[in-house]
C-alpha cells in the first residue's frame, strides 16, 4: 500500500506572506519554488525573522536559518549542529536508511568524503578539461540552430550526465540511467515524477542493484581514479554495508548532476534576462569566471541544508533545543542584502562574487565545486566562439522542489554567429 503523498499547499503561491502572523510562515513548499514565488517569504525573514521556528509543516517543525552571517555560524559550528541523520529538511524512511557521508559527522565524514575526492581533485580536472571541450563542441553543435528546444534536456542534462558518467566509469550508452536515479532521489512524490515513497524506494534499488555489479566488478580490478573503484577499494568504504553504498552513490549522482545542470540552465535565462550583462561578457571573455560564480549566486542550485542541534544553543537571539531540526536556506542567504547590495541583481562584475555560499561552507563545502565551474566556463567560451545570442522564447519550467533549485524546461532559439 503506498504511503500517503505529502499535501503540500498549492494556493500558498498567491498568498502574501506579509499579510500572515510571523509564526504561521512556512517557506518549505515546492509549490512556491515552481512558481518562482519564494523571494517575498524569505525577504520577510530574513528582515523580521532571520532565525524562525516553524511548528507544523508537511516535514515536521523546524528552524529557518535565512541571514548570510547566521548560515555561515551554523555551517561551520560543527560541534553544535550535526549533519545526521540527514542533510534535507526531508527525513529519512526509518525502515529505509540511505547513509552518506555529506550526513556524518567526524571522524567518518572526513574519512569517507577523503576516498573519493581525489576523483575531482586539482590533477584530475586537468585531465577531464579536454575531455569537457570536445564533449561540449560537440553537444553544440548537435543543437537545431534556428529552431526551438530544451535547453535543459538537449544541453544542461546531456553534458552533466556524461560527466557524470565519466567519474563513475558508467556504461555511456546506459547514461540517463543516472538522469533519472538522481531526478528520482530529489523528487517530491505527487508532484510529476513519482507519486509515493514505495515509488521512489524502487527505483532506488534499482539503482542499488545495477551498481552492486559495478562494485563487484572493480573491487576485483586494480583501483582506478573512478569514484566506485574507490569506494570498492578505499579503507573506510570497503567494507560498508548495502545501504550506507546506495546513500553515498546518491549524493555522489545528485552532487554531479543536479547542480551543474541546474546553473547551466539558469545562466542561459540570466543572460538572456539581462543584455546589457551579456554584451559586457561577449566583449570580455576574461568575465567568464566570474559570471559563472554570479549565475551560482543567483541561481543556488540547492536551496537548503539541513542540520540537528546536538545541544541547546541560541542563535539570533532564539533559543535551539538539543534535537531541534535547523534549515539553513542558502537561497536566501545568497540574496542577503547584509552582504549583497542590490541581490536580485544578476552582475557579471559584483566585487564579491566568489562569496556566495551556494557551495557551503566548513566541512561540508561542496566537494566537486572546481569542477562545476570548469564545465561552466568551458560551456560559455564555446557558447560565444559560435552564437550571436541564446534566446529564450518561452517560459522556463521550474524544478517543484525545496532542495533542488532547478528547471525541467527552458525553450531557446540559436542565433549563429555572422
Amino acid at each position: 500500500m503506498n504511503a500517503p503523498i505529502p499535501e503540500h499547499d498549492p494556493a500558498q503561491v498567491d498568498v502574501d506572506p506579509y499579510s500572515l502572523p510571523l509564526e504561521a510562515l512556512d517557506v518549505a513548499n515546492p509549490h512556491l519554488f515552481a512558481a518562482d514565488r519564494h523571494e517575498a517569504w524569505f525577504r520577510r525573514l530574513r528582515d523580521e525573522a532571520p532565525v524562525h521556528y516553524c511548528a507544523t509543516s508537511v516535514f515536521g517543525p523546524y528552524w529557518s536559518v535565512t541571514r548570510y552571517e547566521d548560515i555561515m555560524q551554523v555551517d561551520t559550528a560543527h560541534n553544535t549542529f550535526s549533519s545526521e541523520p540527514a542533510i534535507t529538511i526531508r527525513d529519512a524512511e526509518e525502515d529505509f536508511p540511505l547513509p552518506m557521508f555529506i550526513a556524518m559527522d567526524r571522524p567518518r565524514h572526513d574519512e569517507q568524503r577523503a576516498t573519493v575526492s581525489p576523483a575531482v581533485g586539482a590533477q584530475a580536472l586537468a585531465g577531464f578539461e579536454p575531455i569537457i571541450r570536445k564533449r561540449t563542441i560537440d553537444v553544440l553543435e548537435s543543437l537545431p540552430v534556428g529552431d526551438t528546444f530544451n535547453w535543459v534536456e538537449r544541453v544542461s542534462i546531456e553534458l552533466t550526465t556524461r560527466m557524470l558518467a565519466t567519474l563513475f566509469d558508467f556504461p555511456f550508452e546506459e547514461r540517463r540511467k543516472l538522469t533519472l536515479w538522481s531526478d528520482v532521489a530529489v523528487a517530491t512524490p505527487g508532484m510529476g515524477l513519482i507519486n509515493s515513497e514505495e515509488e521512489r524506494r524502487a527505483h532506488m534499488l534499482d539503482c542499488l542493484l545495477y551498481f552492486q555489479g559495478l562494485w563487484e566488478e572493480r573491487a576485483s580490478a586494480p583501483e582506478k581514479n573512478d569514484f566506485i573503484s574507490m569506494l570498492a577499494h578505499g579503507e573506510s568504504t570497503r567494507d560498508m554495508p548495502a545501504e550506507e553504498y546506495l546513500g553515498n552513490l546518491l549524493l555522489l549522482i545528485v552532487g554531479g548532476n543536479d547542480t551543474t545542470r541546474s546553473t547551466m540552465s539558469a545562466s542561459v535565462l540570466c543572460l538572456h534576462d539581462n543584455p546589457g550583462e551579456f554584451a559586457k561578457l561577449s566583449a570580455d571573455q576574461a568575465l567568464i569566471p566570474s559570471m559563472v560564480s554570479e549565475t551560482i549566486r543567483w541561481q543556488t542550485p540547492l536551496a537548503h541544508m539541513r542540520r540537528r542541534a546536538k545541544v541547546d544553543t541560541e542563535l539570533g537571539g532564539q533559543t535551539i533545543r538539543a534535537g531541534d531540526k535547523v534549515v539553513m536556506w542558502y537561497v536566501s542567504g545568497n540574496r542577503d542584502e547584509r552582504m549583497f547590495d542590490d541581490p536580485g541583481a544578476f552582475r557579471i562584475e559584483r566585487e564579491n562574487v566568489r562569496k556566495h555560499i551556494a557551495f557551503g561552507f566548513g566541512i561540508h563545502r561542496c566537494m566537486g565545486n572546481r569542477l562545476a565551474e570548469l564545465q561552466l566556463r568551458i560551456l560559455w567560451e564555446e557558447i560565444l566562439a559560435r552564437f550571436e545570442r541564446v534566446e529564450v522564447v518561452g517560459p522556463p519550467v521550474r524544478t517543484p522542489s525545496v532542495f533542488v533549485k532547478g528547471y525541467t524546461e527552458l525553450p531557446i532559439r540559436l542565433v549563429p554567429r555572422g
